[in-house]
């Protein structure tokens, strides 16, 4: 397993990849602006809430947020982080796994007490396969294995606020999408079966709008993770199997269940009856 301090080729300090740290702010902004998606306004008053015991990474990735008109504030070690984010009541969280007084995921843990819908990007060393499903079955959103750029770090951030709602969301008059008894409102980020609402992370949010997208159509493991996580788990695809169930805990339980496994093939969600 890697080190924090074990660099790779092109590393420079802190974990940042060479070719990002030494940006200009114009060169910075322009890098990240370019590839926002379509519907969704980086500025506004999105905030961000990030925490690293190296403080010189934790300024370069303020500094890199701050450029995309985003409010930030960073933390050192796990209490000031768990306070900061309990005052500061952020729209998403870049958190290391790697803290001195508590790991990341007891900090997820205790944030999610008071913010249980708030998006987490973990920020980490560690790149095994192992430690990544460690991380997202704790309830983690998304994964950056360091080093990284600057840039990748705003996108996932990017993809993240947007699949929760974050500020800046352009509100659509078709943003529903219903199949039987079940609705999800891509804007607001509720979800609903029949009179009941269903409260979800925003991975499980994410996951059950991609098969809400595709109803009565088998979605492979390989297709969910590519659609979902954004990058591969190396074949070990138990961390879908893990969300899956997760969703058919709060969508199926105690009903006609929706969700549905095609052994060898995947998964789809279709009108129960």
């Amino acid at each position: 397993m890697r080190t924090a301090n074990a660099p790779r080729a092109g590393e420079t300090h802190s974990g940042i990849q060479g070719g990002t740290r030494g940006g200009t702010r114009g060169s910075t902004r322009s890098s990240t602006r370019t590839s926002t998606p379509s519907g969704f306004d980086s500025s506004g008053d999105v905030r961000v809430l990030v925490v690293d015991d190296e403080a010189p990474l934790s300024e370069l990735l303020c500094m890199a947020l701050r450029y995309e008109g985003w409010q930030t504030r960073s933390a050192g070690d796990g209490a000031t982080a768990v306070r900061t984010a309990r005052d500061f009541r952020p729209d998403a969280v870049v958190l290391d796994v790697m803290l001195p007084d508590m790991d990341g995921l007891s900090v997820l843990r205790r944030v999610r007490e008071y913010l249980p819908d708030v998006p987490v990007l973990f920020l980490t060393a560690r790149d095994a396969v192992e430690d990544r499903i460690a991380g997202l079955t704790a309830g983690g959103d998304d994964y950056v294995t360091k080093p990284f750029s600057l840039e990748e770090v705003v996108a996932r951030l990017r993809g993240l606020i947007r699949r929760t709602g974050g500020r800046g969301q352009v509100a659509r008059p078709d943003s529903e999408l219903t199949v039987g008894d079940l609705r999800l409102d891509e804007d607001s980020h509720e979800v609903w079966r029949g009179e009941d609402e269903v409260r979800l992370t925003a991975t499980e949010f994410e996951l059950l709008r991609f098969l809400m997208r595709n109803p009565k159509r088998v979605l492979s493991k390989a297709q969910i993770l590519d659609r979902v996580w954004n990058y591969d788990f190396g074949g070990q695809a138990n961390v879908v199997e893990l969300y899956i169930s997760y969703l058919r805990k709060k969508i199926d339980a105690g009903r006609t269940p929706m969700i549905h496994t095609r052994r060898g093939a995947g998964y789809l969600i279709k009108p129960g009856g």
